[in-house]
């Protein structure tokens, strides 16, 4: 019988972590998975404006950790350190995602015009980042749009899950007919996706989703 894969999760905020484990539990329940959640890292983050050397250095032990606890692959749910993710994918021979990594992918196979739905301002130049350097490498156009959800990260950070749903299915439905493809850039608005598709009248593309698929593709091929 072969042994379960061991996925270590790294998560900078509370937030990521039921999102990416329901999508684990849904789509590949199999999978050992271990969650190292360290919140000082978006705090800290938050006050310098940015990732720091300090900071990229806190990520990368956190990923050798995993390593040594024999972690097959680690997925960090947090984009706010992505030169640090890179790094640690440059050194290690085991599978490293950055958190828009899979989902990113899958956007661009489905080419044409892409929305990125955002609840945080600053994780649109994230995802923009994301998809120009993924369609460099493939030697295609990235033709996409951040749009912020405003509000919606505010409600969820006051427990209303309800408004913070809400308030993202109606920007989907604002986009209805607009886009090819609409994907959430954020682990934290997972929730949302079922009230989105509905307003957007076809499928949404969430992280955890795409992370998941693409971690089983790699481990079990």
């Amino acid at each position: 019988m072969t042994a379960a894969k061991r996925i270590f999760l790294i998560h900078a905020t509370r937030i990521a972590i039921e999102p990416i484990n329901a999508a684990f539990a849904q789509g590949w329940p199999e999978a050992l998975r271990f969650d190292l959640w360290d919140d000082s890292l978006s705090k800290d983050a938050s006050t310098a404006g940015g990732s720091t050397t300090a900071l990229d250095q806190r990520i990368q032990d956190l990923a050798e950790h995993a390593f040594r606890a024999q972690a097959d692959a680690v997925l960090f749910t947090c984009s706010a350190f992505s030169s640090a993710i890179e790094a640690c994918q440059r050194r290690y021979h085991r599978p490293v995602l950055k958190p828009n990594e899979a989902m990113v992918q899958e956007a661009l196979a489905k080419g044409g015009r892409i929305a990125a739905l955002t609840t945080f301002g600053p994780a649109g130049a994230v995802i923009v980042n994301d998809f120009e350097l993924e369609a460099s490498g493939r030697g295609q156009a990235a033709d996409i749009t951040p749009i912020l959800c405003e509000g919606a990260l505010e409600a969820l950070h006051a427990g209303d899950q309800a408004r913070h749903d809400a308030l993202i299915a109606a920007a989907a439905e604002r986009l209805r007919g607009d886009y090819d493809v609409l994907c959430f850039a954020q682990f934290s608005m997972t929730a949302a996706q079922s009230a989105s598709e509905a307003a957007w009248g076809g499928s949404v593309l969430t992280t955890p989703a795409s992370a998941v698929r693409r971690l089983r593709q790699l481990l079990e091929g």
